[in-house]
């Protein structure tokens, strides 16, 4: 919006020429979504808590130290990341750029079925929210019409290929398959957040080391001369998706702080489904769908402890794990909340590095 309003008028005042870069406009957005998190953060964990009178249900099979640390506390507070991030987005991005709006229906909408999830928990008093079915079928029908409208916006053989990273130039052809591959990597993604989602700001940390790759990796491929140089595919318009992404780190860290252990309140479904789903689409959208699972590194393999451990138990009859995801395994084994968190961030620091340091293997 400001970028609309603004630009016109640099001719008259050349200052209002910053609104012209995107680096300036990211600046912005994270600053905007941050205040936005610390002005509504404190009202609406105040408004959750009047309508959640016994909080989050928290699951029996559980750990048990979290019937009593966790109990009480609020869910639904992706609801702050999306206000934040939502309303910085408008505010900042172009709006012209089709990939913007792609990202945010894709946010939104996997938002709301994330916000009906965590409403069915609380008005059922259960940890079982949606069915599976019913939730699987709502995220592939959005990955399906995301698919179909970034094909449409996207130019040439880039359109319906997958790229490879380590090897330059190299795209795998899928023609209209492209369309089940996009959904694959959105659900993948948004499914994989969430079940990193168990520990106090266990997921929001690794999010934002991945929006903060994205944003990066958005910006040299939405660049000619950096992508040419980089040895990358150049997707013209991803670079505005830096703008969302520098919007998603400004709203996470806002919601952080309430987040931060012990936490005020729970991101949710409503958070975690959004942002898997956000940063999946993104990566699809700059040809980065492979990279984003070693950027995400750490929600993989939270992913596959539950697949490991779900099979090995129908198989075998045993677990490989004293608990799934991974996170309560090592709760199991006697670790502290902080130290697993903590150990967890580092692990998705050093993936994200190693994510972004492929931009150059090639």
């Amino acid at each position: 919006m400001l970028f609309h309003l603004l630009t016109p008028l640099a001719d008259q005042f050349s200052p209002l020429n910053l609104f012209r870069y995107i680096t300036f406009r990211s600046g912005g957005a994270v600053v905007t979504a941050l205040l936005i998190s610390f002005l509504c953060g404190p009202r609406i964990i105040a408004w959750l808590r009047s309508k959640q009178a016994e909080g989050q249900p928290i699951r029996a099979d559980g750990p048990e130290s979290h019937l009593v640390t966790k109990k009480g506390t609020p869910t639904m507070g992706g609801f702050l990341i999306l206000l934040a991030l939502t309303v910085s987005t408008l505010l900042w991005a172009d709006l012209t750029n089709g990939y913007v709006w792609v990202v945010l229906f894709v946010t939104v909408s996997f938002g709301a079925i994330g916000f009906f999830d965590d409403y069915k928990k609380l008005t059922k008093r259960s940890s079982s929210g949606l069915s599976g079915r019913a939730k699987l079928v709502a995220e592939i029908a959005v990955a399906t019409i995301a698919g179909v409208l970034i094909m449409q916006l996207t130019r040439g053989p880039l359109a319906t290929t997958l790229a490879v990273p380590f090897v330059k130039n190299m795209l795998i052809p899928f023609g209209g398959f492209f369309i089940a591959i996009n959904v694959f990597v959105v659900v993948g993604a948004s499914n994989s957040v969430n079940l990193t989602d168990g520990l106090d700001g266990l997921a929001i940390v690794p999010s934002m080391l991945a929006a903060g790759s994205f944003a990066f990796i958005s910006y040299v491929a939405g660049n000619a001369i950096f992508a040419n140089y980089l040895q990358i595919n150049h997707v013209p318009g991803a670079g505005e998706l830096t703008v969302f992404c520098a919007a998603m780190v400004g709203a996470g860290l806002g919601f952080l702080w309430f987040n931060a252990p012990p936490a005020m309140v729970f991101m949710g479904d409503t958070g975690s489904l959004s942002i898997g789903a956000a940063l999946g689409t993104i990566s699809v959208i700059t040809k980065h769908e492979l990279v984003l699972a070693i950027i995400g590194g750490l929600f993989v393999l939270e992913t596959v402890s539950v697949i490991v451990q779900v099979a090995s138990f129908k198989l075998t009859g045993r677990r490989v794990f004293r608990m799934a995801p991974l996170h309560h395994h090592f709760e199991k084994k006697g670790w502290q909340e902080a130290t697993i968190v903590i150990r967890f961030w580092i692990i998705a620091s050093i993936l994200a590095l190693a994510g972004l340091s492929t931009l150059k293997l090639r």
